[in-house]
């Protein structure tokens, strides 16, 4: 571990390039980034040493016991990298580890943009308080975005220091810890900066792929069946919301006036809200989603949706395409990562009409953004 005292610049610099969410805006914000990540590391200890530990709470260690089956796993069926990461635990004694502010302009659908060193211009900004998260929404609120502060439970340092496991997600059902430890690593593995939905949605790939093979080896047939149907309800909701905001966006591209684009906004977001419920009545599980819909959508709400899912059935394909082999799937998808982001949008497009062009023959569909 670097040692801010002895060398404070490498400290900073190495924060603000590999922080994905954070970035060298002003100071103040540089120091919070500093130091809510310096006291996230300082708070790590490693796995085993707890779960040696007698002491140490019963679930806590049977939770870390799962995380290290879960590790072993990702590296060894999903070749994901086998490193440190997630070797080690800290309790940031709060229930997220950042808080990211997404914006949108009020008559867009795109999601304003943050430039940092490392990780390329992202739509998000993220903070260790929660305090300076909404009062930096508010202020972008003032000037007239749609925003959205999201608590973020993990995120990754792309492996340039041993992510750790947190208390803000330990004590998910085995599903969700399964997904995110997934997903995070997969970061390690593609990253390309200033390409949030690439990487993102490269990322969900990973993950989906990575517990869907879990189970296949570790669950139960009723633990398979919770997972599918769960997986068949996140779908209906990430279409749902991806074709209000296709909405949206044909509404803010029509040659009328600002005032007739608000009265149109407002309908789009009233009929979502209408054809949510009307789901709800059919499939009451879906109440899931109620906290989502009782927190007023707007644009960046819808945004934020998009990032992780936008890209996702390009990515299947491809890992289709290699015949499920990770080493293949990630070689194909590092060259892809080279190419500029027109060429990248292009071949992935591309992949996913494909994917269309079959679901169609046998009567099935698929919604790309």
């Amino acid at each position: 571990m670097l040692s801010l005292s002895a060398q404070p610049l490498k400290w900073l610099l190495v924060i603000c390039q590999v922080v994905w969410f954070t970035g060298c805006v002003n100071l103040t914000y540089y120091a919070q980034a500093v130091g809510g990540h310096m006291d996230l590391l300082h708070r790590s200890k490693p796995i085993s040493t707890i779960i040696a530990d007698p002491d140490v709470d019963h679930q806590l260690r049977n939770s870390l016991a799962r995380v290290v089956i879960l590790r072993d796993f990702a590296s060894r069926e999903l070749k994901l990298p086998d490193n440190k990461s997630y070797t080690s635990y800290a309790d940031l004694q709060r229930p997220y580890a950042v808080w990211n502010v997404f914006a949108s302009p009020e008559l867009s659908v795109e999601l304003k943009k943050w430039c940092f060193i490392k990780a390329g211009c992202v739509g998000y900004r993220g903070f260790f308080s929660q305090a300076k998260a909404e009062s930096y929404a508010e202020k972008l609120k003032d000037e007239g975005y749609d925003t959205y502060v999201g608590g973020i439970r993990a995120y990754s340092t792309l492996g340039w220091f041993n992510d750790p496991i947190l208390n803000t997600f330990i004590g998910s059902p085995e599903t969700d810890l399964a997904r995110l430890i997934f997903h995070e690593l997969a970061h390690q593995v593609v990253y390309v900066p200033g390409d949030t939905v690439f990487n993102e949605s490269f990322a969900t790939a990973v993950e989906h792929e990575g517990v869907t093979r879990w189970f296949k080896s570790n669950g139960s047939v009723s633990e398979q069946i919770e997972f599918n149907a769960r997986h068949e309800m996140e779908t209906v909701f990430t279409e749902l919301v991806l074709d209000y905001r296709k909405r949206l966006q044909v509404v803010f591209s029509l040659d009328i006036s600002d005032v007739e684009k608000r009265i149109a906004k407002a309908q789009i977001f009233d009929d979502l809200r209408e054809v949510y419920l009307q789901i709800k009545a059919i499939q009451p599980e879906f109440n899931r989603y109620e906290t989502w819909f009782k927190q007023q959508p707007n644009n960046a709400r819808l945004a934020t949706v998009a990032i992780y899912t936008q890209l996702l059935p390009a990515f299947q394909v491809l890992l289709e395409q290699q015949n499920g082999d990770m080493n293949q799937f990630f070689n194909v998808v590092k060259d892809i990562s080279k190419l500029s982001k027109e060429e990248r949008s292009f071949v992935l497009q591309a992949v996913a009409q494909a994917r269309v062009g079959r679901g169609m023959s046998d009567g099935s569909s698929e919604l790309i953004d």
